[in-house]
């Protein structure tokens, strides 16, 4: 499988991009969550742009009031427990063709099947992270 490597800075600029779309578009957000592993990264980035505070516990708040981020809607597995409870869900990078779930708010759409590295990831790592596969 293809791999797209994503360095910082472009992290830092989706980051931009989806902190503009969220101030500009999603309104009552008082918390961000960011799902580990790949979201927490984003989240605190996104935390710290808008100024508003993270929370471990998103459960405590009404879901309108939580933005979950994670960093890419790939399958939309990890997504769906949120979307279908409520909260509005975030991510960088949006797979329409392969994401069963829909984010509420992208930075953009990735079209190909590139698999894609994040600098927080090992560039070699499996295409199914070894934390989610079954020992």
């Amino acid at each position: 499988m293809d791999r797209l490597e994503i360095e910082w800075s472009d992290v830092e600029d989706l980051v931009d991009i989806l902190a503009e779309g969220i101030a500009n578009n999603i309104d009552g957000i008082k918390f961000i969550h960011g799902l580990s592993r790949g979201g927490l990264i984003p989240a605190v980035m996104l935390s710290h742009k808008l100024n508003i505070p993270m929370t471990d516990v998103p459960h405590t708040y009404g879901s309108w009031q939580v933005l979950i981020v994670d960093d890419i809607a790939d399958s939309g597995h990890t997504l769906r427990h949120w979307d279908v409870n409520g909260y509005q869900t975030a991510v960088l990078h949006y797979k329409p063709k392969t994401s069963k779930t829909v984010p509420t708010i992208w930075s953009t759409q990735h079209e190909t099947g590139e698999w894609i590295v994040y600098p927080w990831e090992q560039p070699e790592a499996k295409t199914i992270q070894d934390y989610k596969l079954d020992n």
